[in-house]
């Protein structure tokens, strides 16, 4: 008979042996240690399937330190001899949506390159896709995981721009422009059942809310003080970030999204980053684009798994 339950406290200070051969993203025990630690892994958002004995079955969420609830599913195994996993799995989402009241995103982690000829993969994506459609999280978006390092060289400013600190009213002004005709699936998502004026002070909060500092926005204009975009570099708890970035819809396609990452780009170097990461949508092509100009390497591919807005 298998049970499902949350994690004890000790079962986080000491975590069980749980091998994991599937070719994605784990979460190991020293992380698990270090998440705990630092409060972004607790018991309540740790969920086990055990059959007898044995932990058959794990998923872990994932939050910031000051989350009341976990807001990402960083991991999600099944032990390859359960018959059917992705019933079980969708049988242990279901149970921890249920005590969170709500459905955290699930962020499937896979290789960068290959993932289509590879079997295994194909199969480890399989039946978490199955799983999580099955748990409501029905939305699939594919995210590039980008990666800067010194070695990649800090990028020269072309003096077409100016980069100025501003106020939350420019900010939320030039947010509500740039959202529109954005490829962003989430600024798409978010405009779907929101107006534009909301949609901006969510964004707005949002940024705020992350471990970057405000101090670092910077709103970018021509020589002759015309406004073109802006730039957010933020930070993870573990990295800088390149955060958000975008550029007025009437100025599109004229490279100033080179240097707006640009100016991000060099004012964490200059702070003594080592890394640098971002993410885009598979489908943001210009976005992509102007990373791969920038020496931003694809670490990585997510699969974001969300439910449906509203």
């Amino acid at each position: 008979m298998v049970r499902i339950r949350h994690a004890t406290a000790a079962e986080i200070q000491a975590p069980a042996d749980f091998t994991v051969t599937d070719p994605v993203a784990s979460v190991d025990a020293c992380r698990v240690r270090a998440e705990a630690a630092a409060g972004r892994i607790r018991p309540e958002w740790t969920w086990f399937a055990q059959d007898g004995s044995r932990i058959v079955a794990r998923a872990l969420w994932w939050g910031r330190e000051d989350s009341e609830r976990p807001l990402t599913l960083d991991c999600l195994h099944v032990v390859p001899e359960v018959p059917d996993r992705a019933a079980l799995a969708t049988e242990l989402l279901l149970r921890a949506h249920t005590e969170f009241d709500t459905k955290p995103e699930y962020q499937l982690i896979v290789p960068a390159g290959g993932r289509a000829e590879d079997s295994a993969v194909v199969d480890a994506v399989a039946w978490r896709h199955d799983a999580a459609r099955a748990a409501g999280l029905t939305d699939v978006v594919e995210r590039l995981r980008y990666e800067w390092t010194p070695a990649s060289g800090v990028p020269a400013p072309s003096g077409r721009l100016v980069f100025r600190p501003a106020s939350d009213g420019e900010f939320l002004a030039v947010f509500r422009q740039v959202a529109v005709g954005s490829r962003d699936v989430a600024t798409q998502r978010d405009l779907a059942v929101m107006d534009a004026d909301s949609q901006a002070r969510a964004d707005l909060r949002f940024y705020e809310s992350c471990p970057g500092e405000r101090g670092w926005w910077r709103l970018a204009e021509t020589t002759d003080g015309e406004w073109v975009g802006f730039a957010i570099p933020s930070a993870t708890p573990y990295d800088r970030n390149v955060g958000y970035l975008g550029v007025l819809p009437e100025l599109r396609g004229r490279g100033y999204v080179d240097d707006i990452l640009g100016e991000i780009t060099r004012m964490h170097a200059a702070d003594g980053a080592d890394r640098i990461t971002a993410t885009t949508d598979v489908s943001n092509t210009p976005m992509a684009a102007a990373f791969d100009r920038s020496n931003y390497r694809v670490t990585e591919v997510r699969m974001v798994f969300t439910a449906p807005a509203g």
